[in-house]
Formats: structure tokens, sequence, C-alpha cells
């Protein structure tokens, strides 16, 4: 596992090459994603007991270690309502949309992965607008089109956005890839380019610990 700091209150870890994000301001500790199912005892030892865990969607490689998370720590866990039943394990994910150029990919990345993570408790559905009470303020923001009950999170008191994968950033700052739709996507990328923020962390690829505001300028701009 990799531990990287970000700032002084966040760091990303990276266990199997997928990432979370963990935010401890002294006070309480925010976990935003889990990884893949594999990664739940790595992700303990790092993060120990969570106050609150926010899943940016549910797709395997975000949700997978959230039930091993839950259950030993009983932290409630937090995602979009468009996601919650896939998360609880009673729906199954609608596929995306591939472009043709996106479908060697996904065969590449996908292949250690299972198709579902073991099904987690939602504790809270959310619909974005909602500003949870935990590390000074978590403000939500639906972005739909990566899947339907995608969320961003902006941490407005530590200048932190997280876009989950609506937002790449795999040698430049772009958008994600393997959308259920892919124009709505754009369009929730262009809704968090116009936020403030100073950090930006994103579902893959490196964050962009200053200078974050601008760069996802620059690239909504470049999606015409």
């Amino acid at each position: 596992m990799e531990r990287i700091e970000v700032t002084p209150v966040l760091t990303m870890l990276r266990i199997g090459g997928w990432q979370a994000y963990l935010i401890d301001d002294g006070s309480e500790r925010l976990l935003i994603d889990t990884g893949a199912p594999d990664g739940g005892a790595e992700l303990l030892l790092a993060c120990g007991t969570p106050d609150l865990v926010i899943l940016t969607h549910c797709h395997v490689d975000h949700c997978g270690s959230a039930a091993a998370v839950h259950g030993r720590t009983g932290a409630p866990i937090a995602a979009g309502a468009a996601d919650a039943e896939v998360i609880r394990g009673g729906l199954v994910a609608t596929p995306p949309k591939f472009e043709e150029w996106e479908l060697p990919l996904h065969q590449r990345v996908s292949a250690d992965l299972p198709p579902a993570a073991p099904p987690a408790p939602v504790d809270i559905e959310l619909h974005g607008g909602e500003v949870l009470d935990v590390v000074g303020g978590a403000h939500i923001i639906a972005t739909p089109g990566h899947t339907d009950g995608s969320v961003a999170v902006h941490l407005v008191s530590h200048g932190i956005l997280f876009t989950g994968d609506t937002v790449a950033n795999v040698g430049e700052v772009t958008l994600g890839v393997f959308n259920r739709d892919r124009d709505r996507t754009a369009e929730s990328f262009r809704t968090l380019a116009e936020i403030d923020c100073d950090t930006a962390c994103f579902g893959h690829g490196e964050p962009l610990a200053a200078g974050a505001a601008q760069c996802l300028r620059d690239a909504a701009a470049r999606l015409g």
C-alpha cells in the first residue's frame, strides 16, 4: 500500500492500484471511497475507524471494501441515492456505454476485479446539496453521468474537491472513462470546474495539491 500525503490533513491511499482518500483534521476522520474488495485489511490499518465513509459511486473499484470497513468499524456509509441499491447488493450496476476505444482498456483494467462488491449498507442516501457534518462540512455535489448516482465531495473549509470518476488525471486532467452517459458526465465535469478549490482528488490518477481550480477550468474548456 502507498500512503501519499497530499496536504497536512489529506492522505491518498493506493492499494493494489486503486485509490481511496483519508481526511483527518485531528478531530474527525472521513474516508472517501474504499478501493477494491481485497484491500479492506490494509485500508483499515491505514485509516483506523472513520467517522464517515462517502462512496463516490457504485463501481467495484470504489466501493469494494466498504462492507469490510463497515463490518469492522461500524462506520456509517453515504452514497448517491441512485447507486445505493447497487451498493447494498439489491441491483446489478447498469453497464457503461463504452466508446469503441475504451473496450480494450476496460478489459485490461477490470481483469482482476470481481463483477460486484460484497454488499454494504448505505446509511445516508445523497441527492446533492447536502452538507454532512464531518471534518468541517462535506458539501455534496450530484455528478450524474459516470453512474446515475455519482457524487463529488467539496470540503470547503479545507479547499479540497473529490471528483470521483467524473474527472481523471492520467497524463492530463480529462473526462473520466467508462461512463453510463458521456454527455451527462461532461456536464457534471463543467459543474465541478465552476468550484473554487485549491486541491483536487480524482478516482484515478494523481491529485493536484495546488492550483486545481484553474486546471479543472482549462480541462473543461477543452471538452468543447
